[in-house]
């Protein structure tokens, strides 16, 4: 277990570029694939990492290695997923300090920007879709998912033109807490 839990999020680890919003479908791919967790509860585990201090990438991936295999696991888990990163930095640090300077380099992380903002979207798109439609399959929109999702992107879209500034993440994840207690709690 401890070495399936090991090489899958090393996996996640080598090939997670642009932050924890594009390591989604990475993590969802090795858990599902493994079966550790199910679709609904690793979206549940999504938002709780989010909401939680750290990275969302690493606090999500030390549920998944603790539900499995206990603090050994989550060890494991966290280890894996931060690896390649932590070698990755060591070795431009040391060995490459110039290297991210050149105009080549600069040009491939300006050409990823785009994709990664591409895979953030998707994976936004397919949650919303995943959880605004009936479990049972059909083409029935669920209404009161419908409704928390159109109240939360209006909160966005209106907030930058009334308050001058966008809507803070900790604003969002407030409100969306308190209209889900509200809608899903009554």
């Amino acid at each position: 277990m401890y070495l399936e839990l090991f090489l899958g999020f090393l996996r996640v680890g080598c090939f997670a570029f642009g932050g924890a919003y594009g390591a989604i479908p990475l993590i969802r791919d090795v858990v599902l694939s493994h079966g550790w967790l199910t679709e609904e509860r690793l979206t549940y585990m999504i938002a709780v990492s989010e909401s939680t201090p750290g990275p969302i990438m690493v606090n999500l991936v030390t549920y998944v290695g603790s539900s499995q295999a206990g603090l050994l696991g989550a060890v494991t888990a966290t280890a894996a997923v931060v690896l390649p990163s932590f070698i990755i930095i060591l070795l431009v640090m040391v060995l490459l300090k110039n290297l991210l300077d050149a105009p080549y380099v600069q040009a491939a992380l300006r050409g990823l920007k785009p994709c990664v903002a591409g895979i953030i979207l998707a994976t936004g798109v397919r949650m919303v879709l995943d959880h605004c439609v009936s479990p049972d399959g059909g083409t029935l929109l669920e209404p009161r998912a419908v409704l928390l999702t159109a109240v939360l992107a209006g909160l966005m879209a209106v907030s930058g033109p009334v308050l001058k500034k966008k809507a803070s993440p900790i604003t969002l994840i407030v409100v969306s807490a308190l209209l889900g207690a509200a809608v899903y709690g009554a």
